[in-house]
């Protein structure tokens, strides 16, 4: 009886195995045929999508608009930038560090414009492009290097842009697979004519999202820092009013060297006047004058003759003078 009862139970627990195996074979087979039903039908979409050229695209903006929604802002996804204005003694000195610093953090230097006022003070500004890792130490560096006037610095998220690019990205390039797949299975002229310049419609529009993921990778990457350093002022100044033996030897010499110069300019702008003098002085004296027919030599005036005059009378003798002479 005992063994009755336990084939009977057997009997049943077999049973209902096999029932509990039935129906999961029907739900697997239902669920089979759902999914057949549905690639099928996306498939058809996709296909709709590739003839219209626009479907695709819509759909992938929408879904990366709602991925951008429900991501959260990372790092690599803040623009940081800043602007600082500092006063140094010594303007070179401290764009030079200011160089260094940037290319330590393994950053450079982007832009930088120098300008000197009429008293001949320097003022410099220059754009960095610093790691976002190395941004704080660095902004921190170069705010110490001197008197700070001004800083401000921004923080823009956008994680919005990047996840939207990202999916745009994606879903382009499986367009653009798409359009040539159709294009190996045309047959007729026409359609691949067509086909041809849909293709580089959305090759086109693909190498603009790379472009901007391209600049949002760079401008997430690397923090740009706007530094401008000016002199402070008096810098230059002793702070003894009175000049001193040696201001004023530097001020000799200075004036002694200008004079020089002076002379240097005023004898540069001569000499091409005095090379054409001495040039047409030349020409003159050995090839014109040599030319020229020679006038005669004015005549000597004539000696008059000498003309003899009239004799002498002879004095006569006293009788005192010739008693002497006996």
């Amino acid at each position: 009886m005992h063994r009755s009862v336990r084939r009977s139970a057997r009997r049943h627990v077999r049973a209902a195995a096999g029932l509990l195996l039935a129906a999961t074979l029907a739900l697997a087979g239902c669920s089979g045929a759902d999914d057949t039903g549905s690639g099928s039908s996306a498939g058809d979409k996709a296909a709709a999508r590739d003839a219209s050229g626009r479907g695709a695209a819509d759909g992938s903006a929408s879904a990366g608009g709602r991925q951008a929604a429900a991501a959260r802002p990372t790092a690599d996804r803040i623009i940081r930038t800043a602007s600082l204005t500092v006063q140094v003694e010594d303007v070179p000195k401290a764009l030079r560090a200011a160089r260094a610093a940037a290319e330590d953090a393994g950053g450079y230097v982007g832009n930088e414009t120098t300008t000197r006022d009429e008293e001949g003070h320097e003022r410099t500004e220059l754009v960095l492009r610093v790691p976002t890792e190395r941004y704080d130490a660095v902004l921190t560096g170069l705010a110490g290097s001197g008197k700070l006037i001004e800083r401000t610095a921004k923080a823009q998220d956008v994680t919005d842009q990047v996840v939207d690019v990202d999916s745009r990205i994606k879903s382009q390039r499986a367009s653009v697979a798409r359009v040539r797949a159709l294009m190996d299975r045309a047959t007729k002229i026409g359609d691949v004519v067509e086909l041809e310049g849909e293709l580089s419609r959305r090759e086109a529009d693909l190498e603009s999202l790379l472009a901007q993921q391209a600049s949002l990778k760079d401008r997430t990457s690397l923090a740009t820092i706007t530094l401008s350093l000016s002199e402070t002022p008096g810098a230059r100044s002793s702070g003894d009013d009175e000049p001193s033996f040696a201001d004023a030897l530097a001020g000799g010499w200075h004036a002694f060297l200008t004079m020089l110069r002076w002379i240097a300019l005023v004898l540069g702008a001569v000499l091409p006047f005095a090379a054409l003098a001495a040039l047409l002085a030349a020409l003159w004296v050995r090839v014109v004058r040599p030319r020229l027919p020679r006038r005669p030599a004015p005549a000597a005036p004539a000696t008059p003759a000498a003309v003899p005059g009239p004799l002498p009378a002879a004095r006569p003798v006293r009788a005192e003078e010739s008693g002497e002479r006996n």
